[in-house]
């Protein structure tokens, strides 16, 4: 048996062009994952409003960040993928994006292509959430399942605590801690709405029903994304020497009216700026690439923001891209994996 990598990240429009980006969106927001509403109402919200207001605004933010080589968010991850196809040389090791291109089914017609019959599925996203990992994972079930020789298939876990993770944030936050010496430190991760936490619940009676539910990873909130980005938070804590005086845990990017996990990072910024915080520092673990919502988001709304409320100097932390601490231990995590495929020990 065979193995082959297929590694997945979010995805990205074609062009920063509203009809590109109308096209994505609706492909996003239509995934019953993201907007976990009845599908005719998610469907008319989505192609009658979401999709057609957003476009115009959202292709004008793309601009902002796209280069010569296109999206940030494709070229770093293909970046990525060709230190990982040096590192573990014989395995094929192909990319997807879960929504736009290059698509999950033709990252597998490449590796059935190249002889894979056992798939390694690495979703590149720390911290579990059905609307990220969910949907990646269950689009590659439905496309491995149209196959007459369907594929092994096989998940890479969530990595929210895993050492290497870590290690390869503290590896690119410590020179900016250091150069910048900042006031104050925020992790900002992308937000969910509050439902899609207390789905993830089983017993129906922890998550968010008090203000230390995240503390403590527990059965019952296992699979909550914002218990695991307090967990992530709490590793990089330890290694950057930061206390919880000093750094702060904030969400992102949410949509629409109803209530999404607190607190807020647009609130949070401009409140610490009014309390006399001059040097902030932002880290953005939830993503291991630069994309729309760091660099954009981040690097330029939030940081005018900031200087706006009297902040003097907002510093984005880099993504983990494909810096040789990232590459070196998500090599290392994939090794575990990818042997027992060639094994048949699974």
């Amino acid at each position: 048996m065979k193995p082959g990598l297929l590694l997945i990240n979010l995805g990205t429009p074609d062009a920063p062009r509203p009809a590109e980006v109308r096209r994505y969106l609706r492909e996003f927001l239509s995934d019953p994952r993201v907007i976990d509403i009845a599908a005719p109402l998610r469907l008319a919200l989505v192609g009658g409003i979401i999709a057609p207001t957003r476009a115009p605004k959202s292709a004008e933010a793309y601009r902002q960040v796209w280069t010569d080589r296109g999206s940030p968010l494709l070229f770093h991850s293909l970046d990525l993928r060709d230190a990982l196809r040096k590192t573990l040389r014989d395995v094929p090791v192909e990319l997807a994006m879960r929504y736009g291109n290059p698509s999950i089914g033709a990252g597998l017609d490449t590796l059935v292509a190249a002889g894979c019959d056992r798939i390694l599925a690495a979703a590149l996203y720390p911290q579990y959430a059905s609307s990220s990992t969910g949907s990646s994972l269950q689009k590659v079930y439905e496309e491995a399942s149209t196959r007459w020789n369907t594929p092994y298939v096989e998940a890479l876990p969530a990595f929210f605590d895993d050492e290497r993770f870590l290690d390869a944030w503290a590896s690119v936050g410590l020179p900016v801690l250091e150069e910048l010496e900042p006031d104050h430190v925020l992790f900002s991760y992308h937000g969910l709405p509050e439902r899609h936490c207390t789905k993830s619940d089983p017993t129906g009676a922890h998550c968010l029903r008090s203000d230390s539910c995240c503390d403590v990873l527990v059965d019952a909130n296992r699979n909550c994304y914002r218990a695991q980005c307090f967990a992530t938070t709490r590793g990089l804590r330890e290694r950057l020497g930061l206390g919880p005086d000093r750094s702060t845990i904030t969400f992102q990017s949410r949509l629409g009216r109803t209530p999404w996990i607190q607190p807020y990072t647009d609130v949070e910024i401009v409140a610490l700026a009014k309390r006399g915080v001059k040097r902030l520092a932002v880290f953005c673990p939830s993503f291991v690439a630069d994309c729309l919502e760091t660099l954009e988001e981040i690097g330029l709304r939030a940081r005018a923001d900031f200087q706006q409320a009297g902040g003097e100097r907002l510093e984005l932390v880099p993504s983990l891209n494909a810096h040789p601490a990232w590459v070196e231990g998500l090599t290392s995590m994939l090794r575990e994996r990818l042997p027992r495929s060639a094994e048949l020990s699974w």
